[in-house]
């Protein structure tokens, strides 16, 4: 292994914006892996910046920005040299996977999946079919809970499992954030396990002290609201699981906070039914450690859910769906209550809000999930180990896998002929436009 720290390029499908999602949490999740092993570390995205863009100058990251089709890059990774690069979801792999490859071969290509799209989209699919032939259904447990082979049988065909699954066999190492999607993986796509690397949330699981049930009060929903699973969430406790509280609970309050609120979401809002849509959240943490309790009616979805884990963070019960759920228990008991219908998540919900002995017990479940699973220390390291290792055997690594060589060789040619095609167009056009 080299002495001199080694170097690594994050291509970033956005800005990161921990305060407004799950996916930007986690990628500064392994940022600060990254400067915490002593690595130089390079942030580049094509995107726009938004307005909750993290300050990764005061973690010494550096910052550039980048376009798409265009061989500035080129020159901009060639001089940078790294020795790792991570691709932020497989469309950064596509687009500047083949330029990477060109200009840093030795460079090990790591993606980060965030979540499965392929597997989120397949169940969205899955839920409008339902909801079109029964539009006043209640109960999802047949969406919820589809053996692997239906899930397979259902995504196989799709363009996006298809290219989803091919920026994986091009890469030499996925980061998964669902141990579930390493199973659907591995035993129906038979992808190698040595192509995965469990890495869920890594969270600080130190013990701390909650606010107690009695100075808590109302039922809590937040998440990006640009994610179309939580703004579908949203919409099912409006039309449908609220009510049901509030005809139990009449004095009950729901606190929808999200990120980017659009106008369809704000004119939700309705004081009289206790139904408020709160904008974005200053401080997630502390607008999640006020409440009582969390929803999450998540009816489609992938990967885990950061509210969920935030919520454990706050000692505040959850009420979510076997979707909400997946992946982030193992085999502990959940922390609130699972569900699979809007009538069954209303009366958890009450129970859970009523039952202070439940609650405290569903708290200590809580805690007892984040040092099993989340541990901050535990998956940093267990990552920089696996990096390191695989740069040490690259060669033999990637001779192992033929099927992505032979992806590579394919889309990194018809990708370099598209590109150039595109770049002469536009200078064509520019030479017109001057």
């Amino acid at each position: 292994m080299q002495s001199s720290p080694l170097k690594v390029l994050v291509i970033g499908y956005v800005w990161p914006e921990p305060r407004s999602s799950a996916a930007g949490g986690h990628m500064m999740q392994l940022l600060e892996a990254f400067v915490g092993a002593g690595w130089t570390v390079t942030f580049a995205s094509p995107a726009t910046e938004g307005e909750h863009k993290a300050d990764l100058a005061a973690l010494g990251i550096g910052e550039c920005s980048i376009e798409l089709n265009n061989s500035s890059f080129d020159h901009f990774v060639s001089a940078l040299a790294p020795d790792v690069v991570l691709f932020d979801r497989f469309m950064m792999q596509e687009q500047f996977g083949w330029r990477v490859e060109k200009h840093c071969p030795g460079a090990l290509r790591v993606l980060e999946t965030s979540d499965l799209q392929s597997l989120r989209d397949a169940r969205h699919r899955l839920l409008k079919d339902s909801l079109r032939q029964q539009p006043e259904r209640d109960d999802f447990s047949d969406l919820f809970t589809p053996d692997d082979k239906a899930l397979y049988r259902h995504m196989a065909d799709a363009d996006l499992t298809q290219r989803e699954l091919a920026a994986i066999y091009r890469s030499d190492l996925n980061l998964m954030i669902s141990d579930r999607e390493i199973d659907l993986l591995t035993e129906q796509f038979r992808v190698p396990a040595a192509l995965l690397h469990w890495c869920p949330l890594m969270l600080d699981s130190t013990a701390r002290r909650y606010k107690p049930f009695e100075e808590r009060a109302d039922f809590l929903s937040i998440g990006n609201f640009r994610h179309a699973p939580n703004w579908d969430a949203v919409l099912w406790l409006k039309q449908a699981i609220w009510p049901l509280i509030r005809e139990q609970l009449p004095s009950a309050r729901l606190l929808v906070y999200g990120a980017y609120t659009p106008p369809k979401a704000t004119a939700l809002h309705n004081a009289a039914q206790g139904f408020h849509i709160m904008n974005w959240a200053e401080d997630a943490l502390q607008v999640m450690a006020d409440a009582r309790i969390c929803l999450a009616p998540l009816r489609f979805g992938a990967g885990i859910k950061g509210k969920l884990a935030d919520a454990m963070l706050c000692g505040t019960p959850s009420v979510t769906t076997p979707i909400g759920a997946e992946a982030m228990q193992g085999e502990l008991p959940w922390p609130g209550a699972i569900a699979q219908s809007a009538q069954a998540i209303a009366d958890a919900a009450v129970a859970l809000y009523r039952d202070q002995a439940g609650w405290e017990q569903a708290q200590v479940h809580g805690t007892a999930l984040l040092r099993a699973r989340y541990d901050d220390q535990h998956h940093a390291a267990a990552l920089i180990e696996r990096i390191a290792d695989y740069l040490e055997n690259l060669t033999e690594h990637r001779l192992a896998n033929f099927t992505g060589a032979m992806l590579r060789h394919h889309h990194h040619k018809s990708t370099q002929y598209m590109a150039q095609w595109i770049e002469a167009k536009n200078r064509v056009v520019s030479g017109v436009n001057t």
